[in-house]
């Protein structure tokens, strides 16, 4: 899980993306991530990534298609949230991006819910896109397996299994250059 940032021509600010795939390290993704984002020319760069190997008490595993069983694809799918917000007086709409581990998109939504950002973020009228959530909008949802590049979403699966203890993934923040990796 990548936030991509770029100053494309004709853009006032910068603008950033959040992008999924699959390899052995940063360097493997650079091909996926010029062809993701065309419209940045190539000046990309990272402002934070995480390598996601466990998610709401599941371990996160990659395996080739094909050697995925029914039994070990289990009922639990990852999905990608971004929720929008607002606040009073602030020229901007705020955004939390999450990971979910859960059955279906409804549940998903449910822990999005459950987050400091949903329940503190927004205000009456501050233009939500979905009633009901007081200036808290999901902008987007995905399940993570639909958003894959074409040609690792062919190539492999991404299986949940409930994890037996309580590892957190290492947030990796700051400004990369890509002809740096």
């Amino acid at each position: 899980m990548l936030l991509l940032g770029s100053k494309p021509q004709q853009r006032n600010t910068e603008q950033h993306d959040v992008f999924f795939s699959i390899g052995t390290g940063l360097k493997d993704l650079l091909p996926e991530i010029y062809a993701f984002w065309p419209e940045a020319q190539q000046k990309i760069h990272i402002d934070a990534w995480r390598e996601v190997t466990q998610v709401d008490g599941y371990n996160v595993t990659v395996l080739p298609k094909g050697e995925v069983t029914t039994a070990a694809a289990g009922t639990a799918k990852l999905f990608f949230i971004n929720l929008g917000g607002y606040k009073p007086y602030e020229f901007e709409e705020f955004h939390y991006k999450m990971l979910a581990a859960a059955s279906d998109k409804g549940v998903a939504i449910q822990k999005s819910k459950q987050t400091a950002f949903f329940q503190h973020t927004g205000f009456e009228n501050a233009g939500s896109h979905i009633d009901d959530k007081y200036g808290i909008d999901v902008d987007d949802m995905y399940e993570i397996t639909d958003i894959l590049p074409p040609a690792i979403k062919d190539k492999y699966s991404i299986v949940l299994s409930v994890a037996t203890g309580n590892k957190t993934d290492e947030f990796n923040l700051g400004y990369t250059r890509l002809g740096k990796l």
